[in-house]
């Protein structure tokens, strides 16, 4: 069965490429800087921010994170700057400032609250570092 719906990716992808050319060029700045996760939506923004020739920085930022997502970020991180001259790498561990805060903050009595307003943490803690 084949879909009705035909996507020609090369097409998309010098599209988004030319986009973020132009969004650096307009906001004059002369590259890219990008939170690797080990997740498909960090692996597919580096990889277009590579393609546009810019400086595209990586920062690996873990913070208690599983090592198969280590593993990944890692893996990805090699193979964008084995296919690309332009990419560079960087790592910040945020566990340890992570739990520092945690420590410094009052518990509530409310787990499920607590845990998701730990969670708003760690991300405002990796775009904070970025």
């Amino acid at each position: 069965m084949t879909n009705s719906i035909s996507f020609n990716t090369e097409k998309i992808n010098k599209y988004i490429v030319r986009w973020l050319l132009d969004y650096a060029t307009n906001a004059k700045v002369n590259g890219f800087v990008v939170g690797i996760s080990g997740g498909i939506d960090s692996a597919l923004t580096s990889t277009l921010c590579a393609q546009t020739g810019l400086p595209t920085l990586c920062v690996e930022m873990p913070i208690h994170q599983a090592e198969s997502h280590v593993s990944r970020a890692n893996e990805h991180i090699k193979q964008l700057k084995a296919r690309f001259s332009n990419v560079s790498s960087e790592r910040a561990d945020l566990t340890p400032v992570f739990e520092t805060f945690k420590n410094q903050v009052s518990t509530i009595e409310n787990e499920a609250a607590l845990h998701l307003s730990l969670a708003n943490t760690r991300a405002r803690l990796r775009m904070t570092t970025l």
